[in-house]
């Protein structure tokens, strides 16, 4: 069936209202509709241009705003009707002794939420609410004097009821879209953007402001609000989450009571993502801004920072999706090691733990990521982890993936790594030079054979004496593997031969106790 055809018929289907859209709808101080009125709507019995559209917390005794502010008429099954939404004037059109006054009006009127699903309903009053929340960007980003306690409150209050809502899982049928054609990937965009960002942006601005005082803000951006703003990372638009990250970058330097509770709460969502859901669409976003507070860590590093280390940013290599944050998640662990060098071993060790077996693409992140530990590794911490390490990095070289053992080979054109495995050559050769032999000898990919010889000769040409003596253990090694091959195989020739006089008369195969010395 053509896809178009899918899409005809999918779209036929009634769709039930959306969690977001309810939650929305209730902050803005309507009850949604119950699901008997949206079925009555879709045929027909109701007006189709329905909108929550009075603003929450609107005190009709405001000066010269009561005719501004949209009328709303109740219907009989509980709904409203817009009967008017008309613009405020402009500040330059304003005394400037009103224009604190005006600026909450404006506030009051863009604490309306429009349902951007249909891009057809209620155009005239978006486009009144766009124009008034450009107003307020402007009038905050030029504005001169201090914010009221009040103004506070009323920023607060229209930033929470546009910004925070719940994000409903994808429909059904958009499921079944995205099954049938797997290829397709593209960004998600939020429709009620063209509002959001301008609330984003005066929240952002009023943040930035030499004029918002810290001390009274945050009655109103506390814990709560806090938490709210760390939901919002989960949204699937990428744009919302790089205005949040900088926000929360932005919040985090200016109230320094909320430090302590923003790095536990993203702790909690680190955990919740690892241990339970793997799924979560800003890990990278909030990564970016620990990157950036793990650089201001004083020194020496409390144990809580070590913990989150430990506890969090580890155990963040484990999920399959690591991909799509290993870039932020490798440059925060990197920043710990150049804070304190002993943490080094720590970190290779939680690095071995959760290196992937069955992973080839994984795998080759996980060596980018070591090549740039070791280059902040001293000697000492090298020395504690280096047997486990070379173990892990031996088993690469011989991967049939070519792009693993290639990467792995290409840790030795690092000059820093080179001299730390000089350092002790003499306990690192013997544990990689068979997977260096081996892929000489048999590994499929010219290349692979091409770089294997070239860290051969850097071996050879180091210490000569050892390279021949390992040669010569592995010469002897593989000689006593061939015979134990031999044996195994004529054990079970002997086998298949009792088995075949056996069987004709269904008696029991008695299989002799076999004592072997040691190898």
């Amino acid at each position: 069936m053509p896809r178009s055809m899918i899409k005809q018929f999918l779209s036929r289907l009634p769709r039930k209202q959306s969690k977001s859209g309810d939650k929305r709808d209730s902050v803005a101080g309507v009850s949604p509709p119950s699901s008997t009125s949206s079925t009555s709507s879709r045929d027909g019995d109701l007006p189709s241009s329905r909108v929550t559209i009075l603003p929450p917390g609107f005190d009709p005794g405001l000066d010269h705003l009561a005719n501004q502010i949209p009328a709303v008429m109740s219907e009989p099954n509980g709904g409203s009707v817009v009967l008017a939404y008309e613009a405020l004037p402009s500040f330059k059109d304003v005394p400037s002794s009103e224009r604190q006054s005006l600026f909450i009006k404006k506030l009051n009127l863009c604490c309306v939420v429009f349902d951007f699903t249909d891009a057809t309903k209620n155009l005239k009053e978006k486009d009144i609410k766009r124009q008034t929340l450009q107003d307020l960007v402007d009038y905050v980003a030029s504005s001169s004097a201090k914010f009221s306690e009040s103004v506070m409150q009323e920023i607060i209050k229209m930033v929470s009821i546009n910004l925070f809502r719940t994000f409903a899982s994808p429909p059904r049928e958009y499921k079944v879209l995205q099954s049938l054609d797997l290829e397709e990937d593209e960004p998600v965009m939020d429709p009620a953007w063209p509002h959001l960002h301008l609330v984003y942006d005066l929240f952002l601005r009023f943040l930035q402001s030499p004029e918002t005082d810290a001390k009274l803000a945050k009655r109103y951006i506390d814990h709560s609000f806090v938490l709210k703003l760390l939901d919002l990372f989960d949204s699937e638009d990428v744009r919302e989450r790089e205005y949040l990250k900088t926000i929360l970058h932005r919040i985090y330097g200016k109230f320094m009571v909320h430090r302590p509770f923003i790095r536990k709460s993203i702790n909690n969502i680190f955990y919740q993502f690892i241990f339970e859901t793997e799924k979560h669409n800003g890990i990278a976003e909030l990564l970016e801004v620990l990157g950036s507070i793990i650089n201001g860590f004083a020194l020496p590093l409390k144990e809580e920072h070590k913990l989150f280390l430990v506890r969090a940013l580890i155990p963040l290599h484990k999920p399959k999706c690591m991909g799509m944050y290993h870039q932020q998640l490798s440059y925060c662990i990197t920043q710990f090691i150049e804070k304190d060098c002993k943490l080094a071993d720590t970190v290779i060790r939680g690095l071995l733990k959760f290196w992937p077996i069955t992973n080839s693409s994984k795998e080759v992140m996980f060596l980018g990521e070591l090549e740039e530990i070791l280059d902040a590794t001293q000697p000492a911490e090298f020395q504690r982890c280096m047997i486990p390490l070379f173990h892990q990095i031996a088993r690469c070289l011989n991967s049939s993936h070519f792009q693993v053992a290639e990467r792995a080979l290409f840790l030795w054109n690092n000059d820093h790594i080179e001299n730390l495995i000089k350092q002790n050559v003499k306990v690192l050769l013997p544990i990689i030079f068979p997977a260096l032999e081996r892929n000489a000898k048999s590994h499929w990919n010219q290349a692979v054979q091409s770089l294997t010889l070239n860290v051969s000769k850097f071996f050879s040409d180091n210490d000569p004496e050892l390279f021949a003596k390992c040669l010569k253990k592995f010469e002897e090694d593989e000689v006593k593997g061939k015979e134990i091959q031999s044996k195994r195989e004529v054990t079970w020739k002997r086998l298949e031969e009792i088995a075949a006089t056996k069987a004709a008369s269904n008696e029991p195969v008695l299989i002799p106790r076999i004592i072997r010395g040691p190898v």
